[in-house]
């Protein structure tokens, strides 16, 4: 039997989270429907076009030891608000998949058993269970040393969605990396489950810091700020016209 091929690396003009939309789109049969549906929005970035930040974005360092992996729970993909594309606008190697409860695509499947990859479960410790839990990637021998890269899985959507998913039974035997956010997140665009609860992005910041990339991590912060600032201007003008 032949080996089921690890889905490649997207290119710069087209990050994984982009082209899992793309698809997405390709099989719907009826229209994702959100609050500001009626306006103009940018293709790539998902923000009215008045707001558009796609000349912002950050140069992608392709050399950096680290890849994420999105699991984006139903519809997430569509959301101008979702934050973890933002992620993958800066990070080279990132892969993204449609989470099921059920059934398990062979690709996302054959990621998680790549030799070149350590994946690790991004998930706050006390709703870990009997899982392992570590604080840094470099705890993992493997990723310490140099051997295999670290692959960040994100679980992408509100915060009871992320619990569902966490309990993928193809996550189970992972180790888990916990967070503890010392400020209250800036994000505001969706309600938080506690005000402590960051959003994808800013996990994502908090997780690069960890991994020893500071330099990426605040490219990242600032790109999230002017999303953020963006967003909430291209809303205010919605609410106006209302």
């Amino acid at each position: 039997m032949c080996p089921i091929p690890v889905p490649p690396v997207p290119s710069a003009d087209e990050t994984s989270v982009t082209r899992l939309r793309r698809e997405q789109l390709a099989k719907s049969t009826r229209e994702f429907l959100a609050r500001g549906g009626r306006v103009a929005r940018c293709d790539t970035c998902l923000l009215a076009q008045a707001h558009c930040i796609c000349d912002q974005r950050p140069a992608v360092n392709k050399e950096l030891p680290l890849a994420f992996l999105f699991l984006m729970y139903q519809g997430e993909v569509y959301k101008p608000s979702n934050t973890g594309r933002l992620i993958a606008d800066v990070i080279a190697d990132n892969h993204a998949f449609q989470w099921q409860r059920t059934v398990h695509e062979p690709a996302l499947l054959a990621l998680l058993k790549a030799p070149q990859y350590q994946p690790i479960v991004v998930f706050p410790h006390e709703y870990a269970d009997e899982r392992p839990c570590i604080h840094s990637p470099t705890e993992l021998p493997q990723v310490a040393s140099g051997e295999k890269k670290p692959l960040f899985v994100m679980l992408d959507g509100t915060w009871r969605e992320a619990r569902k998913m966490f309990r993928s039974p193809h996550l189970n035997d992972l180790p888990v990396l916990g967070i503890q956010p010392t400020t209250i997140s800036q994000y505001q665009l969706r309600e938080a489950f506690h005000e402590h609860q960051l959003c994808t992005a800013e996990v994502g910041i908090e997780v690069i810091r960890l991994a020893g990339e500071d330099a990426v991590a605040d490219e990242l912060a600032r790109y999230f700020t002017v999303f953020r600032r963006n967003y909430l201007a291209g809303k205010a003008n919605i609410r106006t016209k209302l």
